[in-house]
């Protein structure tokens, strides 16, 4: 068992198949189930079933998948431990992160890190929820993730470092209610439709919790896509609550946003694994940090 059918391995976890990993892995599908079947004799038992032109994990396949990630990612470290010696010139940093926190702080995180370590190459992964990227930090399928939460993050699976709150606005159309208005009282939203995140998401939680105060208003749309929403903000579907990292550029385009009264707040942290980081990550974390204080 070597390394390279491990990668191998994960890239038809993550890819969904063996014709897509070939392509990811720019080799050819033979070379690529030749590897999996020599990893299959050394492992002695099959990783996956092959129905037709599908490949369906097995128990010993998905038992693989969380040591073959740690076995994958110790030898990144090891690369990444070398790189650090010419003072991390390159290299690749796995992140994940919720929607909202992508567009703010990461932005920011991420062009302070690049401007310091130009060579090395930042990859965000997606994430819907806080589980979601405490569980990717949690088996290894990135090393950091960002996130949001109504408290701060329990240290007992992630190591958690914190770095400021974000509070809830109203993203509201340029021709929409509420003109010349700065704020809002929480209560005004009865009656209004909303374009809403979907369940387990901190921005559902708050229109949820509005809910059981007894403020009604009508879901005009339930959306995974976070992008989606400044669309359907500036056509006019509905109003959505959003954190104030959507502030500046819901502004530049033409939508207003309305601080929402009294002020509720989500704690925004950046978490790690246990143990030893990276170098990409190490130095991400303390570019991170000082931040946090700004």
């Amino acid at each position: 068992m070597d390394v390279r059918q491990l990668e191998y391995f994960l890239a038809i976890v993550d890819r969904g198949g063996f014709n897509r990993a070939a392509s990811a892995l720019y080799v050819s599908q033979p070379s690529l189930s030749q590897a999996v079947r020599a990893l299959e004799r050394d492992l002695g038992s099959e990783l996956f079933h092959r129905i037709g032109r599908r490949a369906v994990l097995t128990e010993a396949g998905r038992a693989l998948i969380e040591p073959a990630r740690e076995a994958v990612r110790s030898l990144e470290t090891a690369r990444a431990s070398v790189a650090a010696v010419h003072e991390l010139r390159e290299g690749r940093l796995d992140v994940a992160s919720t929607p909202s926190q992508a567009v703010e702080p990461l932005t920011t995180l991420v062009s302070a890190f690049s401007h310091r370590y130009p060579g090395v190459s930042v990859a965000i992964k997606a994430a819907f929820t806080s589980r979601d990227v405490i569980d990717m930090v949690r088996t290894g399928a990135v090393e950091l993730g960002l996130l949001a939460s109504a408290g701060p993050v329990s240290d007992k699976e992630v190591v958690s470092h914190a770095l400021r709150r974000q509070r809830f606005v109203l993203m509201v159309p340029a021709d929409g209610p509420f003109a010349d208005r700065t704020a809002v009282e929480c209560r005004e939203i009865a009656g209004q439709r909303l374009i809403v995140g979907q369940p387990g998401t901190g921005m559902r939680a708050y229109v949820d919790a509005l809910r059981e105060q007894g403020i009604e208003f009508t879901i005009a749309a339930e959306t995974e896509h976070r992008v989606s929403l400044m669309p359907l903000v500036l056509a006019g579907v509905g109003l959505a609550v959003v954190t104030d990292s959507w502030r500046d550029v819901a502004r530049r385009l033409g939508a207003r946003v309305l601080d929402i009264e009294p002020e509720t707040t989500l704690d925004i942290a950046l978490v790690s694994r246990r143990g030893s980081l990276s170098p990409a990550a190490a130095a991400f974390v303390t570019v991170a940090t000082p931040a946090a204080d700004s």
